[in-house]
């Protein structure tokens, strides 16, 4: 519980309990203790000392602020950080595992550091949590600041500055009764040196820093891979087909019994950890205490296995129907792409709900299909590249398989996106409808209605070069989208050389170029405009090669798309497909409205450096290479995954990019640079690479620069390329090796590889 403390006249404090979130945040809002914080920022420490304090203690007995003997369920934890991008990084840990460590509250402090308020760890005691918390922040801890009535002083609590908050901070969770059984218990493990914190961490004079040590092991405990998870299957996924077995969820009069028979099945797969019981075991309004006894009860008898029950549950077909992500035969096929669990679980809202039903194999289809949309909703925001320039979210995919390959669940995820645009295009066609039939039935000395201009945002992909024209001139500045299920009718309908024409209009659009064209005819649509056009396409790989041959590779648009790829269904089992929830679709909506009520410029400097550093690395390893293929491919695909993190950036609702967003951003680039190479690679590099090795990449320790001798000539390096290089090429290379510092030449025809850090590669 909240613990106000409160100044009398004489300077003594007292507290008094903080019970509902609307009083705590007006008592931190205040204009006083606003005023206080900003002014402590700027160094006055009186203004520090007049904030509202806070002592975060549920059991804080009345106008007791000195030792209280009684245990409380949470603690709090002061974090000092140097400055506000050391500030940024601790908070990102923290919210990571913030059900760990059982987070409550997280605010920052006048001097950039930060207030955290966590439950404490059954069993353990404050300063057992504090060194965890240390060593999982990589920051010290005060020694001495490990009592119950801890005092933080507060400032507001506005989006900048109280980064978390859990109502459940404004609850009594233990009695004084149990606090002082409790207390006992801790008090022991102190005295008996049972606590898990080195020695010194109990001699260390106020600050503290544990890391520093390497044989200080991590005690957070592990609660499985990338979550509470068994063998890959969410606790929350089990308990959910346990209730639909065993008739339903428990009512008024059965919680604690039914709970009780849920803990007795679960335990045996959650190893008769009670620390994972306590994680995984749904509430139904119970508190950690009443939890904790349920738990208790169930743990006390030695598990016998696996119950009957809950075998079936796991092994069942309907539950793998119900949950197609963990029966998926494509996930054998260790070519296909899988996103990291911590990073599928950390996709914001619309991005994850995406993917709901759908085997983990075709995420990243599904995730490419997804994502113009997204760019295409966003169309009234701009971005910094990290070269300078402005960006719009100009986005084009393809997804490929051959026939039968379950493209249509990329389909099924874009349709619930497009509804918004369905609906409003709706009313648009409706009204082009009754001016076409007035203009059709006007008479012949009649005035011409006048044509109302509509905003079409959705058209087919298979639009006239003129309709388009027309769409987009009345755009106003929006994005025009297109979802195409066959790329094979999109080519047979280009034809006449009508394609290289729409092939144009597909570059232009990537970075909002101008396109146009201009008839001297009333029938013809004439104009320029700035080509804002999104599109999604599905198509068998013969399809594509179609449409990409090797005279339009070139030209540039094979590196503006965004490719994915279906994974090999041949000789596979059926996949099984869930269905997304009502509640997950109305959550797609959401993200929708979150992306088009974006207005204006958006910084993202962190993502700004992390593609940089990204797309320096990629040239690094190109031009050890002399892989001209990914040098050129690089560049675009970089563009491409900044794009899709801005968008990730966008529905996380985030005031700076997270990690988990640097990490989608750097992931989308890679697979979009794969990709390209394996699709477009060979048409582009054919002068220089036969055809053996087409999809043959040279990893980070086998490069070509890493083959040849210290002492090398121009020989040499023909000789690794077995001739499939011009010479010509060779001398570039060599001389941007000479620039980067690489190598140094000691005659005419000889130079000598100097040593690189790994740090340059």
């Amino acid at each position: 519980m909240v613990n106000l403390i409160v100044k009398n006249g004489g300077g003594a404090k007292y507290a008094r309990p903080v019970t509902t979130r609307e009083e705590y945040l007006a008592l931190r809002n205040a204009p006083e203790n606003t005023k206080n914080f900003h002014d402590a920022r700027e160094g006055n420490e009186r203004a520090k000392a007049a904030q509202v304090e806070f002592c975060y203690n549920d059991l804080l007995p009345d106008g007791v602020l000195k030792g209280c003997c009684h245990p409380s369920l949470t603690f709090a934890h002061d974090i000092d950080c140097g400055d506000e991008q050391e500030q940024m990084r601790v908070k990102e840990v923290l919210l990571g595992m913030k059900d760990e460590i059982g987070l409550l509250e997280l605010s920052g402090s006048a001097r950039y550091g930060l207030h955290a308020v966590c439950r404490r760890q059954e069993g353990k005691t404050i300063r057992e949590c504090q060194y965890a918390l240390s060593m999982a922040t990589k920051t010290e801890y005060d020694t001495n600041a490990r009592g119950l009535a801890r005092v933080m002083f507060t400032g507001p609590a506005t989006a900048d500055n109280l980064f978390y908050l859990d109502d459940s901070i404004f609850e009594e969770s233990l009695t004084i009764a149990e606090s002082e059984k409790e207390f006992q218990l801790l008090k022991e493990r102190e005295e008996q040196g049972l606590e898990e914190v080195p020695p010194e961490a109990k001699k260390a004079n106020k600050h503290y820093r544990p890391w520093e040590n390497p044989s200080h092991p991590n005690p957070l405990p592990k609660m499985g891979e990338g979550g509470a998870f068994f063998k890959g299957i969410p606790y929350t996924s089990i308990i959910a087909e346990y209730w639909r077995r065993t008739g339903g969820e428990p009512q008024e009069g059965e919680r604690n019994v039914r709970l009780h028979k849920l803990a007795v099945n679960l335990r045996a797969i959650c190893d008769n950890r009670k620390d994972l019981l306590m994680q995984v075991m749904p509430r139904f309004g119970l508190s950690d205490t009443e939890l904790k006894t349920v738990v208790d009860s169930a743990c006390k008898e030695p598990p016998k296995g696996i119950s009957k029950l809950m075998q079936e549950i796991i092994s069942s077909e309907e539950f793998a129907t119900a949950h197609p992500e963990f029966d998926d035969p494509a996930q054998a096929d260790s070519s296909v792409f899988m996103l990291h669990p911590s990073l599928r679980k950390a996709l914001p809202v619309g991005l994850k709900e995406s993917l709901v039903g759908v085997p983990e194999s075709m995420h990243m289809p599904v995730l490419c299909g997804v994502l113009p949309i997204c760019g295409a909703y966003a169309d009234q925001m701009e971005v910094e590249y990290c070269d300078g320039n402005r960006h719009r979210l100009g986005l084009m995919s393809i997804i490929r398989g051959e026939q039968a390959s379950n493209k249509s669940v990329v389909k099924t995820a874009v349709d619930v996106w497009k509804r918004q645009f369905d609906e409003e295009d709706a009313l648009a066609r409706k009204r082009e409808e009754e001016w076409k039939e007035r203009k059709k039935g006007r008479k012949a000395n009649e005035k011409a209605p006048e044509d109302p201009k509509v905003l079409i945002r959705m058209v087919p992909v298979t639009v006239s070069c003129s309709t388009l024209l027309k769409r987009l001139k009345n755009a106003n500045g929006h994005c025009i989208y297109s979802f195409g299920e066959e790329l094979d009718t999109l080519r047979k309908t280009n034809g006449a050389g009508s394609w290289s024409s729409k092939y144009d209009i597909y570059r232009m659009s990537f970075d909002r170029g101008e396109w146009g064209q201009d008839y001297n005819s009333d029938q013809a649509e004439s104009g320029v405009v700035r080509v804002a056009y999104n599109w999604t396409m599905l198509g068998t790989n013969g399809a594509l090669r179609k449409c990409f041959k090797q005279d339009n590779i070139e030209n540039g648009l094979s590196s503006r798309i965004l490719v994915a790829e279906m994974p090999d269904s041949s000789f596979q089992k059926m996949p099984r497909f869930g269905r997304r929830s009502a509640e997950d679709e109305t959550r797609i909506q959401e993200a929708v409205s979150r992306l088009r009520s974006v207005r204006g410029f958006v910084d993202t400097p962190r993502l700004r450096r992390a593609i940089g550093q990204w797309v320096e690395k990629k040239r690094v390893e190109a031009a050890k290479d002399i892989d001209l293929v990914k040098d050129t491919y690089r560049k675009r695909a970089a563009v491409i995954g900044f794009r899709c993190g801005v968008i990730f950036h966008l529905l996380s609702g985030d005031k700076t990019e997270s990690k988990a967003c640097l990490d989608f951003a750097r992931t989308m680039a890679g697979y979009c640079l794969e990709q390209q190479m394996k699709v477009f690679g060979e048409a582009l590099q054919n002068e220089f690479v036969n055809a053996q090795d087409e999809c043959q990449r040279y990893g980070s320790n086998h490069t070509v620069f890493d083959q040849l001798p210290p002492a090398f000539t121009m020989d040499d390096l023909c000789a690794l390329k077995k001739g499939h290089c011009r010479r010509q090429s060779m001398r570039m290379i060599v001389s941007r090796w000479l620039h980067d510092g690489w190598i140094v030449k000691t005659d005419a025809r000889h130079w000598e590889k100097l040593k690189i850090e790994k740090s340059e590669v």
